[in-house]
């Protein structure tokens, strides 16, 4: 009998085809036909480069079996399988489906160990739609405006981007992403992949009831996408895929506070959180935290609005790394310089924490809340894993 082993697999229905997970994987593992993306057994050897790369978090999938899924079985998935019992036995060398239980749970807890765990939704959080258009049959939108947001002598161009769906049916969530698809070819003549943007607007829309969504987007030096969609004007059409993510989603419990941690366009998916919280209990008080990151306040996306949302609302902790004048401070300095209000938000278990930038910013804010929660009695690795498998840890960095 074989001793069953973890499998790494890909989920089919929520996977957009990118294949960002096979250029990422340093030994080749992943593959795709014109079907499916998929993870080659006598490979893989769970690194878990791919997983963070990964949009969707299709990626993060996990089976414990007795015989690996082939290759030509996961090619020909429309969906993954479920877990199926596995044969195996307690201490004594009897059968037991408490043992097989244990076994399984051990495999897939070690399955997401490198990676830091798998992510979960807030309890509360409406169920999203996922995938709804895809390559073969995106959604037309129609580009309502366009609007910079950073000062034109600042080196960064950061744009409001507002969609109109109009009358086409496109459900999306708080901490949603969508897909953009740029006209034209690659350099191998291949048709662009849709770029992933958060989407800024919360899910009753731009203005509400109008069918609008909007995106924060960054003109990147030779970014297609990025330079393609600042580019745009009001009355342009564009490709839409998604909507896209099942986990960074907003906590439906209004008295579930938000510890919001974010540099630059990263600023996207918070405006939606707190802009639906602002619609729908505008009296709150102390409901959201936010500690924001940027050169200088010039290149702060949002800087002018967010400066009119009330205190006792949204307390709000800047960090210019690049100031006027001053020493330059990062987004874990500011939370260093507020451990006694972090600490406290550790503390309980109505807090959710949600960290979205720039990759090089993770292992900085993950020091400095180890160092507050240390100074708070508790041991933040622990707690980490235990807000993650609650829905309440969440992290999408780029």
């Amino acid at each position: 009998m074989n001793t069953p082993v973890k499998q790494h697999l890909i989920d089919p229905e929520i996977c957009i085809r990118c294949y960002t997970c096979e250029m990422t994987c340093p030994i080749g593992a992943i593959e795709h036909d014109d079907n499916n993306v998929v993870v080659d057994p006598d490979k893989c050897n769970f690194c878990m480069d791919c997983i963070p790369v990964c949009p969707t978090g299709s990626i993060d999938e996990w089976r414990v079996v007795q015989t690996p899924y082939s290759l030509e079985q996961q090619f020909g998935f429309d969906e993954l399988p479920e877990q199926e019992d596995i044969a195996t036995s307690d201490p004594d060398g009897n059968d037991s489906s408490e043992a097989q239980e244990e076994a399984i749970a051990a495999l897939l807890a070690e399955a997401h160990k490198g990676a830091g765990g798998k992510a979960a939704a807030p309890r509360s959080a409406s169920k999203p739609t996922i995938n709804m258009y895809t390559i073969g049959a995106p959604a037309r939108m129609t580009i309502q405006g366009n609007y910079r947001l950073t000062d034109a002598g600042s080196d960064g161009d950061v744009r409001h981007i507002i969609l109109d769906h109009g009358g086409l049916p496109f459900p999306v969530l708080e901490g949603q992403s969508i897909g953009i698809i740029a006209p034209g070819t690659d350099a191998s003549g291949n048709p662009h992949l849709p770029r992933l943007y958060s989407v800024s607007s919360p899910r009753d829309g731009e203005r509400p009831g109008y069918g609008n969504i909007s995106l924060t987007v960054k003109r990147e030096e030779k970014g297609v996408c990025s330079n393609y969609l600042c580019d745009l004007e009001p009355g342009d059409s564009v490709q839409v895929t998604g909507p896209f993510g099942s986990t960074f989603l907003m906590p439906g419990d209004p008295d579930m506070h938000l510890l919001m941690i974010c540099t630059g366009t990263g600023s996207a998916p918070f405006r939606g959180f707190t802009m639906r919280r602002q619609r729908e209990t505008p009296g709150a008080q102390d409901s959201l935290t936010l500690v924001f990151g940027a050169r200088n306040a010039r290149e702060l996306p949002y800087f002018g609005p967010l400066q009119k949302v009330p205190d006792q609302f949204l307390h709000k902790d800047f960090a210019f790394s690049r100031p006027d004048d001053g020493d330059g401070q990062y987004v874990q300095d500011r939370l260093r310089a507020g451990a006694a209000r972090i600490g406290g938000l550790l503390q309980g278990d109505r807090t959710c924490i949600y960290i979205c930038g720039r990759k090089d910013m993770e292992e900085g804010v993950d020091a400095a809340l180890s160092d507050i929660a240390a100074a708070a009695g508790r041991d933040w690795s622990s707690l980490r894993d235990t807000m993650r498998a609650d829905g309440r840890y969440h992290v999408e960095t780029y």
